[in-house]
């Protein structure tokens, strides 16, 4: 049997990890493997009640699969997305479903990161391990603003003219990494390389999505970003006055 590293914070409390899949035997050896890896687990077969359920007991990692009997996982990430208690939970997606653009669905749906089956144990409890990690990083400067933008890095939140804006843990540090940087242009492999260090199979393509999903929620006109400039051929800039 495989020895994992307990995934126990010092005050004892286990991370706990919603699997939703509808097949009962690899939901059963997903678990078994993240229960000898110190995280707690909760089994669901079908997206019916798992919104319901991690309202009453929050988990610190979703694991999704797309086709399941009722909603599909598509639309279960959009539905997490929308809960405030939620919004930042992280969401790893695995499926037999190896097209591309299933994987650009899922990064818009709001997911963090895409696995495809079949998968080594060893590799996603690596993978979940450092997402909740990068999760709960808290830099040693709290606020970050610009212009009429404010990030508090330790709560992970991100407020455009005073609202509060939803993000995904990706899209927070992506935004978090670019606004740091600002001024310079990025490539997109140089956003991968910055972002998703944790060796998350993430495309070009897939910066795309993640640009496009804050520029809608940065900009007051997402086509004429004021923001996130791109710079064709090349890459991305973070532009702003404070």
């Amino acid at each position: 049997m495989m020895k994992f590293a307990e995934a126990t914070s010092k005050t004892g409390w286990r991370d706990l990890i919603y699997i939703v899949e509808d097949d009962q035997d690899l939901s059963q050896l997903i678990g078994h493997n993240l229960n000898a890896a110190g995280y707690d687990v909760s089994k669901f077969l079908s997206g019916a009640n798992v919104i319901q359920s991690a309202e009453m007991n929050p988990p610190s990692l979703f694991l999704l699969d797309i086709m399941m009997p009722g909603i599909n996982g598509f639309d279960l990430c959009r539905q997490i997305r929308q809960h405030d208690r939620l919004l930042v939970t992280p969401i790893i997606f695995l499926s037999t479903r190896t097209d591309e653009n299933d994987r650009l669905q899922a990064f818009d749906a709001g997911a963090d990161a895409y696995m495809t089956k079949p998968f080594s144990p060893r590799e996603l409890i690596a993978r979940i391990r450092n997402i909740i990690r990068i999760q709960k990083l808290v830099p040693g400067k709290d606020i970050l603003r610009v212009a009429d933008i404010e990030m508090n890095l330790a709560s992970m939140t991100l407020r455009v003219g005073g609202t509060t804006i939803p993000t995904t843990v990706r899209e927070f540090r992506l935004l978090e990494y670019m606004v740091r940087n600002r001024g310079h242009v990025f490539t997109r492999d140089q956003l991968l390389d910055a972002v998703w260090k944790d060796g998350c199979f993430v495309t070009p393509r897939s910066i795309d999505v993640f640009v496009r999903r804050l520029r809608e929620k940065i900009e007051s006109d997402p086509r004429h970003p004021y923001y996130l400039k791109t710079h064709r051929g090349i890459g991305y800039r973070f532009e702003a006055t404070n």
